[in-house]
């Protein structure tokens, strides 16, 4: 009786596995490829977020913070020590993420609501102004420019392929979390913290530790889009990059695990076709993400959700 929601949920992983796999073979041009791996690590950073704000109810502004860091330890040790620091790069960068999304988070989680959003964003918008404003170290508004990978990983469609293989087994693992016992216990949170201190359990502790998982999974995503651009820049710290990822999450849907990485795929793909397009590209992209959000109050992910719901018998419903 269960077994069509885990068959459901294994051909959906399969045909997105595919999919993407088979974009290298099915190019006309290496744009193309480009183009899907901003999909892929865009998703991938819309999904960790979704699981703050979606999943725990926790709105943070400043989520560029963590992205921008990963970028930037891949971009700075290639840039200083040489391209066989990449891989490595990735790693201590996470590293560095848990610590500084640990010591920060302390602080912020201790606040709520519009407070925790706000101070979230003055963080985010601290790392960007120092990094604007350190010029000799981190290149400013210029950013860092050649940031190559590797060996092997030099050819993009090697790249892809790595960067397919981390961005899947992220999102898997961010799945198993926001389904697993700690997943419960963040949507509890969200929904009555206060119930939730009157059963013994420790709201700020589990909203530290979502607030880190976020941020390293933020961070990853950065770090990745570093080898995808060949470079880094300023504005990966900025308050509009956490903008756009909200945006995505809201346009996917907040309430589904995969609404935020279809989103996301929806604004890139939006924004390739009419940026090429004509030249009021930003005017018309406003436009259109609005009316799809006017439209789709659940999102994407989310009314066809509830469109599936509708077409059900009302037996099968109850059961969803």
């Amino acid at each position: 009786m269960n077994s069509g929601p885990k068959f459901s949920t294994a051909v959906l992983w399969t045909l997105m596995i595919l999919g993407f796999a088979l974009v290298p073979v099915l190019m006309r041009s290496s744009y193309q490829l480009n183009l899907a791996s901003h999909v892929l690590v865009w998703g991938l950073f819309a999904v960790a977020f979704n699981m703050l704000w979606g999943v725990t109810g926790m709105l943070s502004f400043g989520q560029a913070l963590y992205y921008g860091l990963g970028a930037y330890f891949v971009g700075l040790m290639v840039e200083y020590l040489g391209s066989a620091w990449y891989l490595p790069a990735i790693g201590i960068g996470m590293l560095a993420v848990a610590a500084t999304s640990f010591l920060l988070g302390l602080l912020v989680i201790r606040v709520g609501g519009v407070y925790f959003t706000m101070l979230t964003l003055a963080f985010g918008q601290l790392a960007w102004q120092i990094t604007f404003k350190w010029y000799d170290f981190t290149g400013g508004d210029d950013g860092i420019q050649g940031i190559a990978a590797p060996g092997f990983l030099q050819n993009p469609i090697a790249y892809y392929y790595f960067l397919l293989v981390l961005v899947m087994l992220s999102i898997w693992i961010l799945k198993r979390m926001a389904y697993s016992p700690f997943g419960l216990m963040l949507r509890c949170v969200r929904q009555n913290p206060e119930r939730v201190r009157f059963l013994g359990r420790r709201v700020r502790r589990n909203q530290l530790r979502v607030y880190m998982v976020s941020s390293l999974f933020a961070a990853l995503a950065g770090s990745l889009m570093a080898g995808i651009d060949n470079s880094i820049h300023t504005d990966m710290f900025f308050w509009t990059t956490s903008g756009e990822v909200i945006l995505m999450s809201v346009l996917g849907g907040l309430n589904q695990f995969f609404g935020p990485f279809v989103g996301a795929a929806v604004i890139i793909i939006i924004e390739d076709i009419v940026g090429a397009w004509t030249e009021y590209w930003s005017l018309i992209i406003g436009s259109i993400i609005m009316s799809m959000v006017i439209l789709f109050p659940k999102g994407l992910v989310g009314e066809l959700h509830q469109l599936k719901l509708r077409m059900m018998p009302p037996k099968e419903r109850r059961s969803e």
